[in-house]
């Protein structure tokens, strides 16, 4: 016990007396090991965040919305306007095979909610109860519409968070009533809020029985009966979403008469090729900043062998000088494994702090545009701290072991 802590005390005395080498090598670990914890840190954070906002949407959701159909193949100059209709959903219901579930959507702006405290402008959708299936909406109170509210054509509404605070300020909502255009509703749910800041319309969004909104609330200065906003839908699995695809194109365009090959024809958005295609995005992003940070990382490795080469070269005499007092060539190679092991291993571990800390702070700040704040890899951490620690202890261990292996009267006489 005594000679390991007098073989410390010696480390620390020999790091003290170099202090300016013992600063820039643990200054070069540091910052090897925070800029390439921040990068992939900051790449992580991409991937969340954009994995966040599509699940604020729902799992494998897909869209479809009225579009125009060229007359003339190809040519868009000719294309007509052509609205989707309770038809499309219903036929993509029951002959689509690769569609697990579907709901239309039907969705107004200018449908004003008053209630006994407050009135408020959101929008009103009507939809069936299976769209709750389809899309995130966590209940936080009451409960969800049924099918009895579908077939009786019950006047009920779900609130979402952000209509819930503007019509009932600081007061239940569930069991109250509100008039929508002079009509009386019953809430009967309040959604939680998703999402972060105030870009999510589901935080503005009432739901009502489709019928209910299709007899009083109809899409204004259309043509088309029965036009509906938009479908959404979901294929029976994730990998069949292109088939899913084709198939509501399919039907989309036998109904209206156009051919479905025109893929100029439809509008849609299919969240689960948005998610593969950022997620290559994102692989790419993390191996650019992960080779930065590598590359930064070898930088620092390569300045640690460096001075570590150096300084147990510049130390040969006193090797010499300690065997020649009685040191064994094993207490010499354990006491300088133990002094590059303690240089790279605290100035990595200060390194994990000062990021850990940046990111900390980054994540007191709200989210932006989708992104989250750069969060810590451990496996990233254990790689850095490991590769540079084991870098420095080689370096170290190698003219010590070559030292060590000479006479003391030949190490003396180094220079």
């Amino acid at each position: 016990m005594r000679m390991t802590l007098d073989t410390f005390a010696q480390i620390f005395r020999t790091l003290w007396a170099h202090k300016l080498r013992s600063f820039l090598t643990m200054f070069g670990i540091a910052w090897g090991v925070g800029s390439l914890l921040l990068l992939v840190g900051l790449g992580e954070g991409f991937r969340s965040g954009n994995q966040r906002e599509l699940a604020q949407y729902g799992k494998d959701i897909m869209f479809i919305y009225p579009g125009r159909a060229p007359a003339v193949e190809g040519s868009m100059n000719s294309a007509r306007k052509y609205l989707l209709s309770y038809q499309d959903y219903f036929d993509i219901r029951h002959e689509a095979p690769d569609v697990r579930n579907a709901s239309p959507v039907l969705i107004r702006s200018d449908v004003r909610s008053v209630s006994e405290f407050a009135s408020a402008n959101g929008e009103i959708a009507g939809v069936e109860p299976q769209f709750a299936t389809i899309r995130y909406l966590p209940l936080k109170q009451g409960r969800w519409l049924d099918e009895l509210d579908e077939a009786q054509k019950r006047k009920v509404i779900v609130l979402g968070d952000e209509l819930v605070k503007h019509l009932f300020p600081g007061r239940p909502a569930v069991g109250s009533s509100i008039i929508l255009n002079d009509i009386p509703f019953e809430v009967i749910g309040a959604v939680e809020r998703v999402g972060r800041g105030d870009d999510n319309s589901t935080n503005i969004r009432g739901y009502i029985p489709f019928r209910v909104m299709a007899t009083f609330f109809p899409l204004t200065g259309e043509n088309e009966e029965n036009a509906i906003s938009f479908i959404n839908y979901q294929p029976r699995t994730t990998d069949q979403h292109l088939l899913a695809q084709d198939e509501v194109q399919k039907i989309v365009a036998r109904n209206h008469g156009f051919d479905y090959h025109d893929k100029d024809a439809f509008e849609g958005w299919d969240t689960i090729q948005n998610s593969k295609a950022m997620g290559s995005i994102f692989d790419s992003m993390n191996m650019f900043l992960g080779a930065v940070g590598l590359v930064t990382l070898a930088l620092g490795a390569i300045g640690v062998i460096n001075i570590m080469l150096v300084t147990v070269t510049e130390r040969t005499r006193e090797i010499g000088l300690r065997m020649a007092l009685g040191a064994t060539r094993r207490s010499i190679l354990a006491h300088f494994f133990l002094e590059g092991m303690i240089l790279t291993l605290f100035s990595g571990l200060i390194g994990l702090g000062f990021a850990a800390a940046l990111m900390a702070g980054l994540n007191l700040q709200p989210a932006a545009g989708g992104f989250d704040p750069p969060r810590l890899v451990a496996s990233t951490a254990i790689l850095a701290i490991g590769s540079l620690t084991v870098a420095g202890v080689i370096a170290g261990l190698y003219p010590a072991r070559k030292a060590a292996g000479l006479q003391p009267v030949e190490a003396l006489r180094q220079e």
